[in-house]
């Protein structure tokens, strides 16, 4: 569904990513981890073509992103603060969406804008709410047009315990019907029962990009974290575990 093939993204002096490659398939549900400044975020608005490479292509479904600008319908964004005009209202917002996507009604995948009982704050302007409950208006956009892909960045950051867990299962959900998911998250705790593969960025290199199982099997660690950490410190004798953030 996505083909990385020699991503450089570079800002001045700082080399934000460094030859990645890698081919993302349908069914997976992959963590995007590492350190700040690892080169995450840069990585998701290279495939959002939100910002352009130096050198290499992105492909989704085989076609260039920069040429084919038409796959963004194909892919559900959740980003980690959702920006949006703060004298609109919720329900504005919606009708807009949708009115500029030309979705069918039937379509549309109202799960979470149910579980999170939206329709309760359609007259409420943006301005007006918490994080947590733009946080949540979010997460009913990118799942909104039931999209093939799924990018979520930082997706629970903010949400309720509650909240949390109606995303979560919500992920798991779709990972089911055999979309591909995207996820970045600082939480790793909250990666482990919604992921089958992780990617590991440092210093923008793509330092593995491994099944949970077989990461979990080569280290004999069943938490994500430590697994993580054994595998940086048999790379790295001098890693301290301070960079696999929690």
């Amino acid at each position: 569904m996505i083909r990385l093939e020699h991503i450089d993204k570079k800002y001045r002096k700082i080399q934000a990513l460094d030859n990645i490659n890698a081919d993302f398939i349908a069914g997976q549900s992959i963590s995007l981890i590492g350190p700040n400044g690892s080169g995450k975020t840069t990585l998701i608005k290279c495939i959002l073509d939100l910002v352009r490479p130096d050198r290499g292509e992105i492909l989704i479904h085989g076609k260039n992103n920069k040429v084919h600008p038409e796959y963004r319908s194909q892919i559900g964004y959740m980003p980690q603060i959702g920006r949006y005009p703060d004298h609109m209202k919720v329900g504005q917002l919606f009708s807009l969406l949708i009115t500029l996507r030309q979705a069918a009604p039937e379509s549309l995948d109202y799960e979470l804008y149910e579980a999170y009982r939206l329709n309760t704050l359609m007259e409420q302007r943006m301005h007006s709410l918490s994080g947590g409950t733009r946080q949540k208006v979010s997460a009913a956009l990118a799942f909104l047009f039931n999209p093939d892909i799924l990018i979520l960045d930082e997706p629970t950051a903010g949400l309720d315990p509650l909240a949390a867990e109606l995303l979560k299962a919500k992920i798991n959900k779709e990972k089911a019907r055999n979309k591909l998911i995207l996820i970045t998250s600082h939480i790793l705790s909250d990666l482990e029962d919604l992921i089958t593969h992780v990617i590991y960025l440092q210093e923008g290199k793509l330092i593995f990009f491994k099944e949970l199982s077989e990461l979990q099997q080569e280290t004999g660690e069943l938490r994500l974290n430590k697994a993580i950490a054994s595998v940086m410190k048999s790379r790295n004798p001098l890693f301290t575990g301070k960079e696999v953030e929690e």
